[in-house]
């Protein structure tokens, strides 16, 4: 199962707020995803952290996410998570702005 977690106790961001749109849009695009909101990620510099991560695929953690303008962006990059094979991502273009946000990526 591919899941999403999502920092739900970073300063001056709603990530339980998040996460529930997130939960919400996914299933109106059809996307099989777990959205799980987790107490803290240890990235508090840089709220608010969002990963992704499935069995036998590369792992991804994003950081400075933000709520109000990244649904979209986080979408699209969930789109292209459950199509790659091994959740190797190459060319992120496609998710706009959070390529930039990109903290790491750790293989499977």
């Amino acid at each position: 199962m591919h899941r999403i977690v999502v920092c739900s106790t970073c300063d001056g961001v709603d990530g339980k707020g998040f996460a529930a749109r997130l939960r919400i849009a996914l299933v109106q695009r059809g996307l099989a995803f777990e959205v799980q909101d987790h107490a803290c990620m240890s990235n508090c510099a840089r709220p608010l952290s969002v990963a992704f991560t499935a069995p036998g695929k590369a792992t991804y953690l994003f950081a400075d996410i933000d709520p109000a303008i990244d649904l979209d962006d986080t979408l699209a990059f969930a789109a292209m998570y459950a199509d790659c094979a091994d959740g190797w991502i190459e060319d992120a273009r496609d998710a706009g702005r959070l390529r930039f946000c990109l903290v790491g990526r750790v293989p499977a």
